[in-house]
């Protein structure tokens, strides 16, 4: 049966705080677990004033004391703007304290400006170089299946889930060499998900961790009780796409009805384009979207990303996402 998890970018909303922000991902990894979700991950955003995730492990702790049973992690952690050992370290950490519950999944793009490099002391150019590398580094400080000069102190001997994440083709290769699971960032770039699967599922070899392809999608996903109620709230997500593209990102913006009769028809057409990875609207149709997404990719799983302004809503969503999936399941 496909599994459905969770993506969540700690949004921080106008008019709120970092605080509210956290109490918010904690009620949302709450409904998560109580509504049968697979995984509860966050992802690694820096500099950004509307996403408060940047300390991801740090947040994954506290998710991980406010959950008892969902399996919590990465999605994913951007691997050049840190160590191999810091990263093992920090997850080897996370499985000490919530064994069997932690996965890590992991980025290339450092997506960061040169202020953000000298922030960090990293030449991210150069170190997503090295990304096959430090991944296979990476895994041998947690596995020992490569004999390293140090081992990680938390670390070494974790059952750390590990993922390969993309958004291109790269990804898709790099994680059937390493014979890891892939998930596509769909939710946010759709335009090379059937390719860069096709490659994946072809090319896949085997490892000691899995024995055939396993393929996780993104899909933008808010359900509400009607269609037109869930277009409102979709707007927030919207105008947050919007403001990112053009390079003025910001906070989660409340919602605006008809916004993008407001947008010029390039933002439109832009909205469009990601809705090939999303399913917005009432359960039916939400129910509907999802199957003919699944249908297309044969995806294992779906990673249900997407904000709302009043973090009410999305725990709402959650709930009728699921109850959705789960009648079509019956069905």
């Amino acid at each position: 049966m496909m599994q459905l998890s969770v993506l969540d970018l700690v949004p921080v909303r106008e008019g709120g705080t970092v605080a509210e922000a956290f109490a918010a991902a904690t009620d949302l990894a709450r409904t998560a677990e109580t509504e049968g979700y697979h995984r509860f991950w966050v992802a690694e955003h820096h500099a950004m004033e509307g996403i408060a995730g940047g300390a991801t492990a740090v947040v994954l702790s506290h998710l991980g004391n406010a959950t008892s049973t969902i399996r919590i992690g990465a999605g994913g952690i951007m691997l050049p703007n840190h160590t191999p050992f810091q990263i093992a370290e920090q997850f080897g950490t996370l499985d000490a304290l919530f064994p069997g519950r932690i996965d890590l999944g992991l980025g290339r793009a450092p997506g960061a400006g040169p202020e953000l490099q000298r922030a960090l002391r990293k030449d991210l150019g150069a170190a997503s170089q090295y990304f096959p590398q430090d991944v296979v580094e990476l895994r041998a400080l947690l596995t020992g299946d490569v004999e390293l000069p140090i081992a990680a102190t938390p670390g070494l001997g974790a059952k750390v889930e590990l993922w390969m994440l993309g958004s291109s083709l790269f990804g898709a290769q790099l994680a059937a060499k390493l014979g890891l699971p892939y998930a596509f960032a769909s939710h946010f770039a759709p335009d090379h998900l059937d390719e860069a699967l096709e490659i994946y599922r072809r090319d896949f070899q085997p490892s000691q961790t899995l024995d055939r392809p396993h393929v996780m999608a993104g899909m933008q996903v808010i359900c509400a009780d009607t269609d037109e109620d869930a277009r409102l709230l979709s707007s927030s997500q919207a105008q947050a796409f919007v403001r990112l593209r053009s390079g003025n990102p910001g906070k989660l913006p409340p919602p605006i009805e008809d916004y993008r009769e407001t947008l010029p028809a390039p933002a439109r057409a832009m909205l469009v384009h990601l809705e090939q990875a999303a399913a917005v609207g009432s359960p039916g149709t939400v129910r509907e979207k999802i199957e003919a997404f699944v249908t297309r990719t044969q995806a294992d799983e779906i990673i249900v990303a997407g904000s709302t302004y009043e973090p009410e809503a999305r725990c709402r969503s959650l709930e009728l996402t699921q109850h959705a999936i789960t009648e079509l399941h019956a069905a």
